[in-house]
């Protein structure tokens, strides 16, 4: 007879089945459903693990980096016009939330645009290579794309908190590259920008309208690069000549998610 512990048996040795019938009779442990937050003897026990260094999931964690079960999120992303237009979407419609041990991405976007919505969910989960959760957000007509993972502002070149404060502007990276910039600039207009065509008074604007003043030059500065004539207001940077807004709707793929 094997002399191994049954639980490494394999699964149809009848040891191990005896084993696993055996589980159900025993009552469940004391600390079930209980944590650090809301119970005493956890938070002591945690305090106590800590304080002597004892981490009890290191092997785990180390088996499952190595089969790509836990991801290396030291990794940083390669550069790509997908990833371009993520980055313009969170500067225009996002922020990252920083938390003690893992950071939390949010793009909040206005439920009448649900191929948007679509969209970016796929455009997150095939970045992330993880799922987001999309939440309704209360009282409001707007829905809320929402992933947690560590090292999220460093990889994305976005500091976390509030981007208007700190004045955050596109990142570095995106200059590198014509394709990058009208990515970013995809991700930017699709977030914040409208397109307003009358017709019978000859009317044209595309206007990205935000509050943050180095944003607003970055994308002012980008559309001169691509050759465009920009008019700038305090809170705004709008395309008015007919030709330029066409061609620029055309070039950035604008509401238009057939990829």
């Amino acid at each position: 007879m094997s002399n191994k512990a049954p639980n490494i048996l394999p699964k149809n040795n009848f040891r191990y089945i005896a084993w696993k019938n055996s589980l159900k009779k025993r009552p469940p442990p004391w600390n079930r459903g209980l944590n650090k937050e809301i119970n005493l003897s956890v938070k002591k026990i945690s305090q106590t693990m800590k304080l002597k260094k004892i981490d009890n999931f290191k092997q785990w964690r180390e088996k499952m980096r190595q089969t790509g079960v836990i991801r290396n999120t030291n990794i940083p992303f390669n550069k790509t016009v997908k990833l371009a237009i993520l980055t313009g979407m969170i500067l225009g419609d996002g922020n990252i939330y920083k938390f003690p041990r893992t950071e939390n991405l949010r793009i909040k976007l206005n439920l009448k645009y649900p191929k948007l919505i679509t969209y970016i969910s796929l455009l997150v989960e095939s970045i992330f290579k993880k799922k987001p959760l999309v939440i309704k957000e209360k009282d409001v007509n707007c829905v809320r794309i929402s992933l947690y993972q560590n090292n999220l502002s460093k990889r994305l070149s976005i500091p976390s908190g509030n981007r208007h404060k700190q004045n955050v502007g596109i990142p570095h990276w995106i200059w590198e590259n014509e394709k990058y910039i009208i990515g970013c600039l995809r991700g930017l207009f699709e977030a914040e920008a409208s397109l307003c065509v009358h017709i019978p008074t000859g009317t044209y604007n595309f206007a990205f309208s935000n509050t943050c003043p180095q944003l607003l030059s970055d994308v002012k500065q980008a559309l001169l690069l691509l050759g465009y004539h920009p008019e700038v207001r305090s809170n705004a940077i709008r395309l008015r000549k007919k030709n330029e807004v066409f061609q620029f709707k055309q070039l950035i793929s604008f509401r238009d998610y057939a990829e």
